[in-house]
């Protein structure tokens, strides 16, 4: 018996597409299942909840984006009672970039219906946690801009925001604590990575390993203005992570915390909470692989 959580609004209709063609296969292997379909933010926390009480051992297909991911992870009690299984249909998928779970609805649900189950790292943060990424700085901005502007919709939207932020471009002041160690910094974008992609699929950490029981924790500090439009190229590829500018790490345990009125983000969306302190989880979360 498997259960499905499912977002209708992810990839603009492309999850109910996947959803029938799901539905079809079980039908044709007479595999039991029920579909729980959400219709408000949140509501996927809410029904991963109620289904890891109430039963002993969840099989759970999601489908959806990034979004729908982390709102299933956030729902989870007992990660003892219950396995996930991913089928993207988001449009950015930016964790699913970093798996090797196939973006293609039959092959992704042939993983789940092999059975093979395997554990992924998340990051576990004060009252949220992360499957793909958390941070602060350009990117955040980006999404805060995308947020209020009326004009243009979609990928225009998005690109005009990034437009916007970088005319009136701004470093923000933090503090990092890592290994007990406190740095004052002023960053273009910090970035605690589970996964590599962020923003629909820009490489922010192309090191990263979602198994291996630690986060990358990648910052561009500031530099001059007049070099961002080619680092900006550079971050197309992940070459940013070889530029002076950058510091990479990897770690189990790090506290980020903004000195202005920069906001940070969980997965791509934007809170504001000034403090990131961040804890890697790992071999907790049992999902198909």
């Amino acid at each position: 018996m498997f259960d499905i959580l499912v977002n209708p609004r992810s990839g603009k209709g492309k999850s109910l597409a996947a959803l029938k063609t799901v539905e079809t296969i079980l039908i044709g292997k007479q595999i039991p299942y029920e579909v729980h379909k959400t219709s408000y933010a949140g509501e996927a926390t809410e029904i991963v909840r109620k289904l890891n009480e109430e039963k002993e051992d969840c099989r759970l297909i999601v489908m959806g984006g990034d979004g729908t991911f982390n709102e299933a992870l956030n729902g989870i009690e007992d990660f003892s009672r219950i396995t996930l299984g991913f089928i993207p249909c988001g449009t950015g998928n930016d964790y699913v970039k970093a798996t090797s779970i196939p973006r293609n609805v039959k092959d992704a649900l042939d993983v789940i219906l092999k059975g093979e189950t395997g554990y992924t790292d998340f990051i576990q943060l004060d009252t949220k946690r992360a499957l793909n990424a958390a941070g602060a700085g350009m990117d955040v901005d980006v999404l805060v801009r995308y947020s209020t502007m009326k004009a243009f919709s979609g990928k225009a939207k998005y690109y005009a925001s990034l437009l916007d932020v970088l005319a009136h471009l701004k470093f923000h002041k933090m503090i990092m604590e890592l290994d007990g160690v406190k740095t004052e910094k002023s960053v273009f974008i910090i970035s605690v990575a589970n996964g590599r992609y962020i923003g629909g699929g820009m490489p922010i950490s192309p090191l990263s390993d979602v198994d291996d029981g630690y986060f990358d924790v990648v910052i561009v500090n500031e530099v001059k203005k007049r070099k961002i439009p080619l680092l900006l190229l550079k971050f197309l590829k992940g070459k940013h992570i070889d530029e002076p500018c950058t510091e990479h790490f990897r770690a189990k345990e790090i506290t980020v915390t903004l000195l202005d009125d920069g906001k940070t983000q969980v997965d791509g969306e934007v809170f504001e909470s000034r403090v990131l302190h961040c804890t890697l989880m790992h071999e907790t979360l049992k999902i198909y692989k």
